[in-house]
């Protein structure tokens, strides 16, 4: 593994971490036209969970950048309008560059709407930065995501990422969280959808055109399925080649671990379709 070696101030972590490609699947495809796979992590994730994500692409020789923002970001900043993900999704890009792979395909993996958040200012990038409008995206794949807004979801994951804190802080976190959330989301909505448009509504309607992949699970108590559902019968609607796959009793973000043989093979498949190496 080769550190990115982006290191940042304040709630900004390391941008990441690459692992160059090392191997190349003697059935399918070649070096040449294999993608650059981008991990998107979920809120309160840790690398050494989406390295178990980015072994299923280093396998069949492609590479492999990871990346989760800061919780902080997505529960406190993004949550209410602050688009401070923005920076980190121009780092990631510009990586691209950096090492000189901004020609290959891009496949994009994304995890849970804290991955979303981030994805949604990639593609605004991509369709309104002239350096990066090059770049050529195959396909992305969604990974118990994305969801509209949803008080009671939004609790429990962020009480999943708070884990073992202090039980008070916890609780005044918790709580201002959600006084913010019916406050901000719900009482004033009427008022800020005009300046701040959701992360779900911007995907809804987004400009890419590439293929499509949602992983998804009615067992998932944080994302509902039917938000995921109705975002893929919309994207069908824009003509985007999309796929679905209701793993049915999978918790969230989970299905890798439930049915981990069958979430693989998808994700490959995808891939390789993706590249027109099928």
């Amino acid at each position: 593994l080769i550190s990115l070696g982006l290191s940042t101030h304040g709630v900004i972590p390391d941008i990441g971490t690459i692992v160059p490609c090392s191997y190349t699947s003697p059935e399918k495809g070649s070096k040449n036209n294999l993608p650059v796979v981008i991990l998107l992590g979920w809120a309160g994730c840790r690398d050494k969970h989406l390295v178990k994500y980015s072994t299923i692409y280093h396998q069949k020789g492609c590479t492999v950048i990871r990346y989760t923002a800061p919780w902080e970001m997505m529960f406190f900043a993004e949550s209410f309008g602050i688009r401070s993900l923005q920076t980190p999704a121009r780092k990631l890009l510009e990586l691209l560059f950096d090492y000189q792979i901004e020609k290959k395909p891009l496949l994009f993996h994304v995890f849970s709407n804290g991955g979303v958040m981030l994805y949604r200012y990639i593609l605004e990038l991509i369709h309104t930065h002239g350096q990066f409008s090059s770049l050529k995206v195959v396909g992305t794949i969604f990974d118990s995501a994305p969801g509209r807004r949803n008080i009671v979801g939004s609790l429990r994951a962020l009480a999943a990422v708070l884990g073992s804190t202090n039980v008070l802080l916890k609780f005044c976190l918790l709580l201002v969280f959600a006084i913010l959330v019916v406050v901000l989301r719900v009482l004033l909505h009427p008022v800020t959808r005009f300046f701040h448009e959701t992360h779900y509504d911007a995907l809804l309607k987004g400009p890419s055109r590439w293929p499509e992949l949602y992983l998804y699970s009615k067992g998932d108590r944080i994302i509902l399925a039917s938000d995921i559902e109705c975002m893929a019968e919309a994207r069908r609607q824009h003509n985007v080649a999309v796929r679905t796959m209701d793993f049915s009793d999978s918790a969230h973000v989970g299905h890798l671990l439930a049915y981990p043989s069958y979430y693989m093979s998808l994700c490959s498949s995808f891939m390789y379709d993706c590249v027109g190496c099928s």
